[in-house]
This record gives structure tokens, C-alpha cells and sequence, in this order.
């Protein structure tokens, strides 16, 4: 067999954490592997972070290459988001699956659809977080002869915790722990089925945990002393259950084999849901239409939202916070218990006591069967047609749109005013501060387009990306323009960086080795290089393997 490789994924972890962990002697077999091997930093993408990293690494290219942005499209000529899953990989495919000469095991890789005739086997979607691909293996009888065996994934789907609840993250915790035992086993049953050239598997349960349980590790966060009290760090359990799953992972694979654990992205305190899902899309909303208040206006509040409050479904809360013009409305809303917020809002609309109806409401849009109905952004869509631009959907920075005549059916902004509308809104952004703090909310605004009429092909949808105050965490935002906005429950306490890494133990004694700023572009062509698999021209990354061998320590 020519140089066996096993590629073990951890589905953003974050390398700062992992290194911590690995000082301490909590990642046992990590340190092993970080001692006897080689380890490199990288970085993707500083934008659209969350959306583009798996299509970076599968197919080698940018997303400027592959035009492919995330699973969120924005629709101009309908004014509506839909969310589109993964890549096609039509153009650029699978890295794995350019040459015929090479075998491969493909098990729970995130957004990487069955490749027809593919040299191996591949299972999707068995517990992958977002794998935005469906269930499905190749062959296809190999997805339930796997679960009959060694079972699902508990957490499948349903992989996230209510953080303000103890209780809730203890559930999740179990369900990883329990998946990864499960990947742990399947991964080693397909081992010994062939001698492949390559087995890829990513640990997605590392994206679940961090997402949910990230306050539990950092005594700065909020929400830390109202959960941890001396107990067990949860997140530290699930990264330890995947150190020793890794090493019987190992134990099972070839002696000869190149074993490469690697990240695409990291995670850290989550300074983007609320800025980019909720404060952004209000903040232009009172831009737009001066003197009127969409969500929040909580101008005599500063306290943060605890109790049971804070322990319903996120969006359901900020929903509750919807302005109505009639304070009695206005009050019962915020007081109406969780599963009452639908007959409420029917109610309110049969008496024409509604208030603004600028919007649509969560429970409208699930009705209506459409995508990211959890996401405030999409509530504003109503309006979208009369604002000169709005912020789209986002699972990391904030995206804004302006509404462009001539691209948008109904722009109402010229062509020859896009930079002044843009100058106006990136003012109002620089002026924005955190409300405990006072500090500056937006740290950068990246425009995406040369010229109005630049062509979309290749380009995000956003006009405008807002990168936020990466430093402090935002409950609040204060506005000198439109006040203050929030406070609003924290969503999920970790989200999205651009940090990666690459830690190899090579049973041929190659090294990792880069003079220049690493980058996620090149695990692809390292992982090619290690087979001993050709590297297309295409790839904008570069191999980090050493063409001499060195001796292991």
C-alpha cells in the first residue's frame, strides 16, 4: 500500500485552546502526537468564517474561486433568502476524489455530498454538525449496515443546548460522548475492511460543544457563575472523549501511516450572533424609517435577561420584545408565557390591536415552511423592498445589502449614490458602542465591490461585511443616532474564528514546515501530498510537507 494517511478533523477547535489543554495534560493523546510530530498554525478566510471553511478545504480554492458563499442565498430578484445546502462540487470536486489510483473511506464529512464513483466508500450526514448534504453512503447499503451495527448519532440534528440551562447541556454532553464512541468504532470497522490511501473523518461533535458550551470554560463569560460552581467542565469532557477516541482510532490504522489531525476553523467567545442576527437588522430598520422602533426598545433597562426568560427558545424572546405602539399589548407580550406567543399574536391581529405589521413573525414563516424563520434578519424581508439596504442572514459577521436600482426589482438607490449610502451607514456603524462598556461595537466594514455595477459572479451577496469587536462580548448596543438596542438573552456562547491548525505524526518521517503565513487553502494539497497523490494546478494552496526526511523525536 503507498502511504496510508488517517485525517482526523476537530470541527473548530480552536488551537489556542487545544494547546492550553494539551500543557496541562488534559489532551493525553494529542500531547503524544504534538511531541513526536510537527504542528503548524492556519488561517481561512477572515469573512463569511463560519460559511466557506469545508469548501476551502475539500476543493483547494477561495470561495472568489469556487463563487460558493455559504448555504445562505440571497435572492434579489424575489427579495428572499433560501438556504441551498452545500457546494455542487461540480466544477471544483472533492480533493479526494480527483484520481482514480487512490482508495478512499469518506465518513461524516460536513457539506461534502456523495461523489458518483468514487474509489472507496463515503457515509454523510450520520452526525455531522451542518452537514447540509442528505443521509446517504456509497455504497448505499452501507449507511444502515453501519447503524444497525454501531448505531446513529444521538445528537444528529438536534446537536445544541439551551445555555442557560445546566440540565440542557448536561443531555447534549452524554449524546456527543455517546456519538463519539460510536464514530470512534465505525472508524476503526472501516479500517479493517481494505487497505485504504486515505481515511478522512471529522469530529463535528468539537462545533456542537463549543457552540453550546464555551462559557463554561472562560470564568470572564457572563454566564459562567450561572452554571459553573466547582462541577465538571463539560466542554473539556467532550475534547478528552475525542482524545481517546483518536488513539483507538490509531491504534487500529496501518504502522506505516501518516496521521494528520488538523482544524479548518476555531471557535471563541461569541461576539456574533446577537451583533449580526439581531442588532444589525434593527439598527437598519431604525436607520431607515427615522423616528420608529422595530424590536427592544428598552431605553430604561439595562438589566440582563435571566430566568426563565433567558430559557426560552432564543428567538422567541427576542420576538417577545417586538414594539407595539399600545402599552398593554406591548406588556403582555413580554410577559406571555413561550407557547402563548402564537395565539397571542392571533389574537392581537383579530382585535386590529397589532401594532406595526412591518414584520413577519417567527411562527408565520414556520408555517410557511421557510428557511431561517430563528433568524431576525429574515423578519424584516417585508420591508427589504423599501429600504435603501438591510442585513441579510448571517452565521458569523454582518452582511448588508444595499438596494440597488438596477439590480434589485424594486432599488430605490441609484447607482451614482451606492458609496454615499454606503458612507452613511459605515458612520452610524463606527459611531455604534457596546452598552456596558462603551467600547466601539464594529472593529472593521469591508466593502466587497469595486463599483456598483460590479458583476455578483464570484462574489458574497453583501455589499457590506461588518467585522465586529472581537474583545468584548454585547448584550446591548448603543446608537447616538437610534438608542439603545437590547439588552437580549446570549444565543449560543461560542462562535466562529478564522484560527486552524495542522498537527502531523508521518510514519516517513516528513515534516510540517511553512516560511510564510500558513493558510486552511493548504491542507488540501498536504493531504495530497502525503498520499503521494498529485496536486492539481489549481489549488491555491501549497503543500507544508518537507521533501527531506528528518528525524522523529
Amino acid at each position: 500500500m503507498n502511504k496510508p494517511v488517517i485525517a482526523i478533523g476537530l470541527d473548530a477547535a480552536e488551537p489556542g485552546l487545544v494547546k492550553n489543554w494539551i500543557d496541562k495534560g488534559e489532551l493525553k493523546t494529542l500531547a503524544r502526537l504534538f511531541q513526536t510530530g510537527t504542528y503548524q498554525e492556519l488561517k481561512n478566510f477572515g469573512y463569511y468564517r463560519a460559511e466557506t471553511p469545508w469548501t476551502t478545504f475539500l476543493t483547494g480554492c477561495s470561495p472568489q474561486t469556487t463563487g460558493y458563499w455559504g448555504p445562505v442565498k440571497y435572492h434579489a430578484h424575489k427579495y428572499n433568502v433560501e438556504k441551498v445546502g452545500a457546494y455542487t462540487f461540480q466544477e471544483y470536486c472533492p480533493f479526494y476524489a480527483l484520481s482514480k489510483d487512490f482508495k478512499s473511506a469518506i465518513f461524516d464529512m460536513p457539506q461534502a455530498p456523495i461523489v458518483p464513483g468514487l474509489n472507496g466508500v463515503q457515509v454523510v450526514a450520520w452526525g455531522a454538525h451542518s452537514p447540509q448534504v442528505p443521509r446517504g453512503s456509497q455504497p448505499a447499503s452501507l449507511f444502515d449496515e453501519l447503524i444497525q451495527k454501531h448505531g446513529g448519532h444521538p445528537a444528529f440534528g438536534r446537536d445544541h443546548a439551551n445555555v442557560y440551562s445546566a440540565q440542557s447541556i448536561a443531555r447534549l454532553k452524554e449524546w456527543l460522548e455517546t456519538g463519539i464512541k460510536r464514530r470512534a468504532e465505525i472508524c476503526k470497522d472501516l479500517l479493517q475492511r481494505d487497505d485504504w490511501n486515505l481515511l478522512l473523518t471529522v469530529f463535528g461533535e468539537v462545533h456542537a460543544a463549543c457552540h453550546s458550551m464555551w462559557h463554561l470554560n472562560d470564568p470572564n463569560h457572563p454566564l459562567y457563575g450561572e452554571q459553573v460552581t466547582g462541577g465538571e467542565n463539560h466542554l473539556l469532557s467532550v475534547f478528552k472523549a475525542i482524545d481517546g477516541a483518536i488513539a483507538e482510532i490509531i491504534a487500529a490504522a496501518p504502522d506505516t501511516a501518516s496521521i494528520l489531525v488538523f482544524s479548518a476553523h476555531g471557535m471563541q467567545n461569541n461576539n456574533l450572533d446577537l451583533t449580526s442576527t439581531f442588532f444589525l437588522a434593527e439598527l437598519l430598520y431604525r436607520w431607515n424609517f427615522p423616528g420608529k422602533v422595530g424590536f427592544s426598545a428598552n431605553s430604561g433597562c439595562t438589566e440582563p435577561i435571566l430566568g426563565p426568560r433567558a430559557q426560552r427558545r432564543w428567538y422567541r424572546e427576542v420576538w417577545a420584545q417586538k414594539y407595539d405602539p399600545n402599552p398593554v399589548t406591548r406588556w403582555l407580550r413580554s410577559v406571555a408565557p413561550t407557547k402563548a406567543h402564537r395565539i397571542f399574536d392571533r389574537a392581537c391581529r383579530s382585535l386590529g390591536i397589532s401594532g406595526s405589521s412591518d414584520f413577519v413573525s417567527p411562527y408565520t414563516l414556520q408555517n410557511l415552511s421557510e428557511d431561517f424563520d430563528w433568524q431576525p434578519a429574515t423578519w424584516y424581508k417585508r420591508l427589504w423592498p423599501k429600504m435603501k439596504a438591510f442585513a441579510l442572514p448571517s452565521f458569523s459577521e454582518g452582511y448588508i445589502r444595499v438596494n440597488l436600482k438596477g439590480r434589485e426589482p424594486q432599488g430605490v438607490v441609484n447607482p451614482s449614490d451606492y458609496e454615499a449610502v454606503l458612507n452613511e451607514i459605515t458612520a452610524h456603524l463606527q459611531a455604534l458602542t457596546i452598552g456596558r462598556t462603551g467600547e466601539p461595537a464594529v472593529a472593521d466594514l469591508i466593502r466587497t465591490r469595486t463599483s456598483p455595477t460590479a458583476s455578483d459572479l464570484g462574489l458574497p451577496d453583501a455589499d457590506l461585511i461588518v467585522m465586529w469587536n472581537e474583545q468584548r462580548l454585547a448584550d446591548m448596543l448603543e446608537s447616538p443616532s437610534f438608542g439603545r438596542i437590547g439588552p437580549v438573552p446570549y444565543q449560543r456562547t461560542g462562535s466562529h474564528t478564522p484560527n486552524g491548525f495542522m498537527l502531523l505524526h508521518n510514519g516517513s518521517g516528513y515534516t510540517l514546515a511553512s516560511e510564510r503565513q500558513a493558510s486552511a487553502l493548504d491542507l488540501a494539497p498536504t493531504l495530497l501530498d502525503l498520499m503521494g497523490a498529485p496536486i492539481p494546478d489549481y489549488f491555491e494552496g501549497q503543500s507544508l510537507l518537507t521533501k527531506q526526511p528528518v528525524a522523529v523525536a
